[in-house]
Protein backbone atom coordinates (compact mmCIF):
# COMPACT_ATOMS: atom_id res chain seq x y z
CA UNK A 1 0.00 0.00 0.00
CA UNK A 2 1.27 3.56 -0.91
CA UNK A 3 0.06 6.67 1.10
CA UNK A 4 -0.69 9.72 -1.80
CA UNK A 5 -0.86 12.66 -0.52
CA UNK A 6 -1.83 15.66 -3.42
CA UNK A 7 -1.40 19.15 -3.38
CA UNK A 8 0.69 19.06 -0.20
CA UNK A 9 4.01 18.88 0.63
CA UNK A 10 5.32 19.04 4.69
CA UNK A 11 6.82 21.95 5.61
CA UNK A 12 9.29 20.14 8.21
CA UNK A 13 10.70 18.52 4.71
CA UNK A 14 10.82 21.86 2.51
CA UNK A 15 14.18 21.89 0.25
CA UNK A 16 14.69 25.29 -1.79
CA UNK A 17 15.09 24.44 -5.42
CA UNK A 18 18.34 26.64 -5.96
CA UNK A 19 20.86 24.40 -3.76
CA UNK A 20 23.47 22.35 -5.63
CA UNK A 21 24.58 20.18 -2.90
CA UNK A 22 23.03 16.96 -2.46
CA UNK A 23 21.41 16.72 -6.02
CA UNK A 24 21.08 13.19 -7.36
CA UNK A 25 20.05 13.24 -10.89
CA UNK A 26 19.54 16.13 -13.09
CA UNK A 27 18.02 15.20 -16.42
CA UNK A 28 19.93 16.60 -19.58
CA UNK A 29 17.26 17.24 -21.14
CA UNK A 30 16.64 21.07 -21.01
CA UNK A 31 15.03 23.98 -22.73
CA UNK A 32 16.05 26.77 -24.23
CA UNK A 33 16.73 28.49 -20.69
CA UNK A 34 18.97 25.61 -19.35
CA UNK A 35 16.15 24.60 -16.76
CA UNK A 36 16.15 20.45 -16.83
CA UNK A 37 13.54 18.27 -17.48
CA UNK A 38 13.82 16.93 -13.80
CA UNK A 39 16.19 17.45 -10.80
CA UNK A 40 16.01 14.81 -7.77
CA UNK A 41 17.35 15.74 -4.17
CA UNK A 42 18.03 13.52 -1.02
CA UNK A 43 16.28 14.61 1.46
CA UNK A 44 16.85 14.11 5.48
CA UNK A 45 20.41 11.81 4.77
CA UNK A 46 19.00 9.91 2.10
CA UNK A 47 15.44 9.24 3.74
CA UNK A 48 13.44 10.96 0.85
CA UNK A 49 13.91 12.12 -2.40
CA UNK A 50 12.27 15.16 -4.13
CA UNK A 51 11.48 15.75 -7.27
CA UNK A 52 10.97 18.66 -9.31
CA UNK A 53 10.19 18.62 -12.75
CA UNK A 54 10.40 21.65 -15.12
CA UNK A 55 6.89 22.92 -14.76
CA UNK A 56 7.23 23.18 -11.19
CA UNK A 57 4.93 19.97 -10.20
CA UNK A 58 6.80 18.61 -7.20
CA UNK A 59 7.20 15.24 -5.67
CA UNK A 60 8.52 13.83 -2.25
CA UNK A 61 8.69 10.24 -1.75
CA UNK A 62 10.39 8.38 1.52
CA UNK A 63 13.11 6.06 1.13
CA UNK A 64 10.55 2.87 1.39
CA UNK A 65 8.48 4.06 -1.39
CA UNK A 66 5.74 3.69 0.98
CA UNK A 67 4.68 7.57 1.10
CA UNK A 68 4.39 10.21 -1.64
CA UNK A 69 3.43 13.96 -1.54
CA UNK A 70 2.73 15.55 -4.65
CA UNK A 71 1.85 19.52 -4.96
CA UNK A 72 1.90 21.68 -8.32
CA UNK A 73 1.93 25.08 -9.64
CA UNK A 74 -1.48 27.06 -10.76
CA UNK A 75 -0.87 26.63 -14.14
CA UNK A 76 -1.06 22.96 -13.95
CA UNK A 77 -3.70 20.56 -13.47
CA UNK A 78 -4.40 17.80 -11.53
CA UNK A 79 -4.39 15.44 -14.42
CA UNK A 80 -0.36 16.87 -15.01
CA UNK A 81 0.62 15.64 -11.89
CA UNK A 82 -1.32 12.02 -12.36
CA UNK A 83 0.34 11.89 -15.75
CA UNK A 84 3.90 12.26 -13.53
CA UNK A 85 2.57 10.10 -10.46
CA UNK A 86 1.65 7.43 -13.18
CA UNK A 87 4.83 7.56 -14.66
CA UNK A 88 8.49 8.12 -14.01
CA UNK A 89 7.40 8.59 -9.80
CA UNK A 90 5.39 5.09 -9.76
CA UNK A 91 9.47 3.52 -11.49
CA UNK A 92 10.78 4.97 -8.61
CA UNK A 93 8.74 3.91 -6.45
CA UNK A 94 8.87 0.63 -7.48
CA UNK A 95 12.63 0.41 -7.34
CA UNK A 96 12.91 1.79 -3.96
CA UNK A 97 10.43 -1.11 -2.74
CA UNK A 98 13.01 -3.73 -4.46
CA UNK A 99 11.34 -4.08 -8.04
CA UNK A 100 13.09 -4.39 -10.97
CA UNK A 101 11.53 -2.41 -13.95
CA UNK A 102 12.93 -1.64 -17.26
CA UNK A 103 12.33 1.50 -19.04
CA UNK A 104 10.19 0.28 -22.45
CA UNK A 105 7.60 -1.31 -23.71
CA UNK A 106 6.15 -4.69 -22.97
CA UNK A 107 3.67 -6.58 -25.63
CA UNK A 108 2.00 -10.46 -26.21
CA UNK A 109 3.18 -12.60 -28.93
CA UNK A 110 0.82 -15.44 -28.89
CA UNK A 111 1.46 -16.04 -24.77
CA UNK A 112 4.37 -15.17 -23.88
CA UNK A 113 5.63 -11.51 -23.44
CA UNK A 114 8.49 -9.58 -25.19
CA UNK A 115 9.85 -6.17 -24.41
CA UNK A 116 11.00 -3.29 -26.15
CA UNK A 117 13.89 -1.11 -24.44
CA UNK A 118 15.81 1.67 -25.78
CA UNK A 119 17.20 4.93 -24.46
CA UNK A 120 15.28 8.10 -25.07
CA UNK A 121 13.89 8.77 -28.75
CA UNK A 122 14.42 5.25 -29.46
CA UNK A 123 10.90 4.61 -30.68
CA UNK A 124 9.89 2.21 -27.85
CA UNK A 125 6.43 3.65 -27.11
CA UNK A 126 5.84 4.20 -31.12
CA UNK A 127 6.48 0.50 -31.66
CA UNK A 128 4.11 -0.86 -28.99
CA UNK A 129 1.24 2.03 -30.44
CA UNK A 130 1.59 0.22 -33.61
CA UNK A 131 1.81 -3.58 -32.25
CA UNK A 132 -1.54 -2.43 -30.78
CA UNK A 133 -2.76 -1.37 -34.06
CA UNK A 134 -1.96 -4.49 -35.43
CA UNK A 135 -4.25 -6.17 -32.90
CA UNK A 136 -1.42 -7.14 -30.22
CA UNK A 137 -2.27 -7.03 -26.93
CA UNK A 138 -0.42 -4.71 -24.94
CA UNK A 139 1.07 -5.86 -21.56
CA UNK A 140 2.76 -2.12 -20.34
CA UNK A 141 4.13 0.87 -21.08
CA UNK A 142 6.93 2.85 -20.03
CA UNK A 143 7.60 1.22 -16.58
CA UNK A 144 7.97 -2.76 -17.51
CA UNK A 145 8.46 -4.27 -13.91
CA UNK A 146 10.26 -7.72 -13.89
CA UNK A 147 9.23 -10.55 -11.16
CA UNK A 148 11.13 -13.98 -11.06
CA UNK A 149 9.40 -17.11 -10.86
CA UNK A 150 11.29 -20.31 -10.51
CA UNK A 151 13.17 -20.46 -13.44
CA UNK A 152 11.29 -17.96 -15.66
CA UNK A 153 10.84 -14.16 -15.25
CA UNK A 154 6.94 -12.52 -15.52
CA UNK A 155 6.36 -9.02 -16.87
CA UNK A 156 3.94 -6.99 -14.90
CA UNK A 157 0.76 -5.56 -16.50
CA UNK A 158 1.08 -1.78 -16.39
CA UNK A 159 -1.78 0.67 -16.70
CA UNK A 160 -3.80 0.49 -20.09
CA UNK A 161 -2.28 3.09 -22.33
CA UNK A 162 0.14 4.06 -24.37
CA UNK A 163 1.49 7.96 -24.76
CA UNK A 164 2.77 9.42 -28.03
CA UNK A 165 3.69 12.57 -29.00
CA UNK A 166 2.48 14.15 -31.90
CA UNK A 167 5.08 13.12 -34.72
CA UNK A 168 4.17 9.13 -33.75
CA UNK A 169 0.58 9.97 -33.75
CA UNK A 170 0.95 11.14 -37.22
CA UNK A 171 2.79 7.83 -38.29
CA UNK A 172 0.58 5.12 -37.16
CA UNK A 173 -2.74 7.30 -37.67
CA UNK A 174 -2.26 9.95 -40.40
CA UNK A 175 -3.54 12.75 -37.92
CA UNK A 176 -2.34 14.54 -34.70
CA UNK A 177 -5.94 14.64 -33.83
CA UNK A 178 -6.77 11.02 -34.47
CA UNK A 179 -6.20 10.30 -31.09
CA UNK A 180 -6.79 12.78 -27.41
CA UNK A 181 -4.87 14.82 -25.50
CA UNK A 182 -3.32 13.28 -21.93
CA UNK A 183 -4.69 16.40 -20.51
CA UNK A 184 -5.65 19.81 -21.96
CA UNK A 185 -2.20 21.48 -21.19
CA UNK A 186 -0.06 18.81 -22.67
CA UNK A 187 0.64 18.30 -26.62
CA UNK A 188 1.16 14.29 -25.86
CA UNK A 189 -1.45 12.15 -26.70
CA UNK A 190 -2.57 8.58 -25.65
CA UNK A 191 -3.69 5.10 -27.32
CA UNK A 192 -6.82 4.15 -25.11
CA UNK A 193 -6.49 0.39 -24.74
CA UNK A 194 -9.83 -0.30 -22.99
CA UNK A 195 -11.51 1.07 -26.59
CA UNK A 196 -12.90 -1.14 -28.83
CA UNK A 197 -10.18 -2.21 -31.40
CA UNK A 198 -7.22 -2.69 -28.99
CA UNK A 199 -5.93 -5.20 -26.60
CA UNK A 200 -4.58 -4.92 -23.23
CA UNK A 201 -3.47 -7.53 -21.27
CA UNK A 202 -4.45 -7.63 -17.43
CA UNK A 203 -2.60 -10.77 -16.22
CA UNK A 204 1.82 -11.37 -16.33
CA UNK A 205 3.12 -13.35 -18.60
CA UNK A 206 6.88 -15.01 -19.03
CA UNK A 207 9.24 -12.91 -20.98
CA UNK A 208 10.60 -14.51 -23.62
CA UNK A 209 12.80 -12.06 -25.45
CA UNK A 210 13.95 -8.45 -25.16
CA UNK A 211 14.50 -6.43 -28.10
CA UNK A 212 16.42 -3.33 -28.13
CA UNK A 213 16.18 -0.73 -30.33
CA UNK A 214 19.42 0.81 -32.12
CA UNK A 215 20.17 3.98 -34.07
CA UNK A 216 17.78 4.13 -37.40
CA UNK A 217 19.45 3.45 -40.61
CA UNK A 218 18.57 4.81 -44.30
CA UNK A 219 19.92 1.33 -45.82
CA UNK A 220 17.28 -0.78 -47.47
CA UNK A 221 18.22 -3.81 -45.75
CA UNK A 222 16.39 -1.84 -42.38
CA UNK A 223 14.82 -3.22 -40.31
CA UNK A 224 16.98 -5.72 -39.28
CA UNK A 225 17.93 -7.71 -36.36
CA UNK A 226 20.95 -9.26 -34.68
CA UNK A 227 21.46 -10.93 -31.99
CA UNK A 228 23.34 -9.53 -28.62
CA UNK A 229 26.14 -11.38 -26.87
CA UNK A 230 25.06 -11.39 -22.91
CA UNK A 231 27.90 -9.19 -21.40
CA UNK A 232 26.58 -6.60 -24.11
CA UNK A 233 23.11 -7.43 -23.34
CA UNK A 234 23.66 -6.85 -19.60
CA UNK A 235 25.56 -3.92 -19.84
CA UNK A 236 22.73 -2.00 -22.12
CA UNK A 237 19.81 -3.29 -19.77
CA UNK A 238 21.51 -1.86 -16.85
CA UNK A 239 21.55 1.43 -18.34
CA UNK A 240 17.71 1.00 -19.43
CA UNK A 241 16.53 0.10 -15.73
CA UNK A 242 13.81 2.67 -14.96
CA UNK A 243 15.47 4.03 -12.33
CA UNK A 244 18.80 4.35 -13.79
CA UNK A 245 19.27 7.17 -12.17
CA UNK A 246 18.52 7.40 -8.91
CA UNK A 247 21.78 7.39 -6.17
CA UNK A 248 23.83 4.37 -5.71
CA UNK A 249 22.17 1.65 -3.34
CA UNK A 250 24.61 -0.88 -2.76
CA UNK A 251 22.57 -3.72 -2.08
CA UNK A 252 19.61 -2.62 -4.93
CA UNK A 253 22.33 -2.17 -7.18
CA UNK A 254 23.39 -5.75 -6.51
CA UNK A 255 20.05 -7.35 -6.65
CA UNK A 256 19.80 -5.52 -9.97
CA UNK A 257 23.07 -6.64 -11.79
CA UNK A 258 22.19 -10.45 -10.22
CA UNK A 259 18.70 -10.11 -11.55
CA UNK A 260 19.41 -8.76 -15.18
CA UNK A 261 22.55 -10.87 -15.50
CA UNK A 262 20.02 -14.29 -14.51
CA UNK A 263 17.98 -12.95 -17.33
CA UNK A 264 20.29 -12.37 -20.36
CA UNK A 265 21.49 -15.81 -19.39
CA UNK A 266 18.27 -17.35 -20.08
CA UNK A 267 16.79 -14.67 -22.42
CA UNK A 268 17.55 -14.21 -25.72
CA UNK A 269 18.12 -10.17 -26.38
CA UNK A 270 18.49 -8.66 -29.66
CA UNK A 271 19.65 -5.41 -31.52
CA UNK A 272 17.07 -3.98 -33.63
CA UNK A 273 17.84 -1.29 -36.28
CA UNK A 274 14.97 0.40 -37.44
CA UNK A 275 14.45 1.99 -40.62
CA UNK A 276 14.82 5.85 -40.32
CA UNK A 277 11.42 6.06 -42.35
CA UNK A 278 8.53 6.14 -40.25
CA UNK A 279 6.22 4.37 -42.80
CA UNK A 280 8.64 1.27 -42.43
CA UNK A 281 7.07 1.33 -38.81
CA UNK A 282 4.42 -1.69 -39.64
CA UNK A 283 7.49 -3.27 -41.35
CA UNK A 284 9.52 -3.38 -38.03
CA UNK A 285 6.47 -5.11 -36.16
CA UNK A 286 6.25 -7.74 -38.56
CA UNK A 287 10.18 -8.12 -38.72
CA UNK A 288 10.19 -8.32 -34.97
CA UNK A 289 7.00 -11.30 -35.24
CA UNK A 290 9.43 -13.32 -37.46
CA UNK A 291 12.15 -13.04 -35.64
CA UNK A 292 10.57 -14.21 -32.11
CA UNK A 293 9.19 -17.24 -34.30
CA UNK A 294 12.04 -18.50 -35.16
CA UNK A 295 13.46 -17.98 -31.24
CA UNK A 296 10.29 -19.83 -30.04
CA UNK A 297 9.34 -22.02 -32.72
CA UNK A 298 7.43 -23.90 -30.39
CA UNK A 299 5.21 -20.62 -29.49
CA UNK A 300 1.59 -19.81 -30.66
CA UNK A 301 2.24 -16.85 -32.67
Amino acid sequence: MIDVRLNFMPASLSHPVNVQQDIWYRSGQEDQDGIPAVIVWALAGGQYLHLRYRDGTEFLIDRQGTQIWASWPLDSTFEDTLTYLLGPVLGYVLYLRGVICLHGSALCVGDQAIVLVGPAGAGKSTTAAAFAKLGYPILSEDIVPLRPIAETFLVVPGYPRVCLWPKAVDAIYGSVDALPRITPTWDKRYVDLTQEGYRFQPEPLALAAIYILGGRSTGQEAPFIENMAPAAALVTLIGNTYAANLPDNCAMRSKEFNFLGRIVSRVPVRWVTPHADSTNLFRLCDTIVKDFGILTPTATL
